[in-house]
């Protein structure tokens, strides 16, 4: 698991929550986030909650640049704020974009953060998309590959892991996935030429996480979203791609996926489709219901015993790629 909550102080209900389990780390959104100095002192005050000889937490904020931005002025004066990836892809300058990446990267490892949901790895297929647009490194596959890659090279090198989305690609949606299920009828000719050479460089480059999608690809599955699907993320991304890193849910809370499946439907049909850590953002209740599945859907058969186990064990690789930023004190990184 990995979970979020509400405020800018660790609430009583999140030290609960780790009472019962602790999870592989924490996600922070700007609701957490009130100041520079703030975020840097609630990172601290989290990290404490894990004992100093455990491993690693994960501490992940989705800091894209552009519009998706948790951190930045006015709140957080003290951080530079970021070009859309679109606009970095349009300038057409790929050490340009890495430099972004390594000020991005060196900003949030300053804080605390070891993890960002960054890059987006989507196409920007489709101008009537609400969710993706700008987002995206570009609209075709070689410039997002040329871009994304490039602006993650830079976020790791400055002690931040990297992590891709949304597998197998968001960006020909017309519709959110945060109001709605969306549902696709590209066939596998298509995604291979368009949505899937980006994620494809992203598992040669060494990505250690992937994110997926809460999207019906009608042609892989025609009943679960790519998050759910035993057809879409074993076939494509662990097969077809080679890829055996941690894959992360996109938030569990999004309609696409709360407004139609309960905690046990998760539970069991997330393990069935590979996901490694169950994402939620905000209701600590609610991670802990699906918590709770996931022990009772793996204790029903050997083989889902062996994907928790198989999960855990990539989870712990990636924890150990992961930096302590959180132990340190902070230093501000100038823009």
């Amino acid at each position: 698991m990995m979970v979020g909550f509400e405020g800018d102080v660790v609430p009583a209900e999140l030290r609960d929550y780790l009472n019962g389990g602790a999870p592989c780390g924490i996600v922070l959104f700007r609701r957490n986030l009130p100041s520079t100095m703030g975020s840097a002192a609630l990172l601290r005050a989290l990290r404490a909650l894990w004992p100093s000889g455990a491993s690693t937490p994960l501490f992940a904020v989705d800091q894209e640049g552009g519009r998706v931005q948790r951190l930045k002025p006015p709140h957080c004066p003290e951080i530079a704020p970021m070009p859309s990836a679109g606009s970095l892809a349009e300038a057409g300058d790929v050490l340009a974009t890495q430099t972004s990446g390594a000020l991005a990267g060196r900003q949030l490892s300053s804080l605390g953060f070891n993890l960002d949901f960054a890059p987006v790895l989507d196409v920007d297929s489709n101008p009537d998309n609400p969710i993706i647009g700008d987002r995206a490194f570009g609209h075709d596959p070689q410039t997002v590959v040329r871009h994304a890659l490039a602006w993650a090279r830079g976020l790791e090198s400055s002690g931040v892991l990297a992590c891709g989305k949304h597998f197998p690609g968001h960006g020909d949606t017309d519709q959110d996935s945060h109001l709605t299920l969306p549902r696709l009828s590209l066939d596998l000719e298509r995604l291979s030429e368009i949505e899937l050479p980006p994620f494809q460089a992203a598992v040669d480059a060494g990505f250690g996480a992937m994110m997926s999608a809460h999207i019906v690809f009608e042609r892989l599955d025609d009943q679960w979203p790519a998050t759910l699907s035993d057809r879409v993320l074993p076939t494509l991304l662990r097969d077809g791609l080679s890829y055996d890193g941690v894959v992360f849910s996109d938030d569990l809370e999004m309609a696409a996926i709360d407004a139609h499946y309960d905690a046990e439907t998760i539970a069991r049909q997330g393990l069935c489709a590979g996901i490694d850590v169950f994402l939620v953002c905000r209701r600590l209740d609610r991670a802990a219901e699906i918590r709770a599945a996931l022990v009772e859907a793996a204790c029903s058969t050997p083989e889902l015993m062996a994907r928790l186990e198989r999960a855990a064990e990539r989870v712990q690789t990636l924890r150990d790629r992961a930096t302590d930023h959180a132990s340190s004190p902070f230093t501000r990184v100038a823009g």
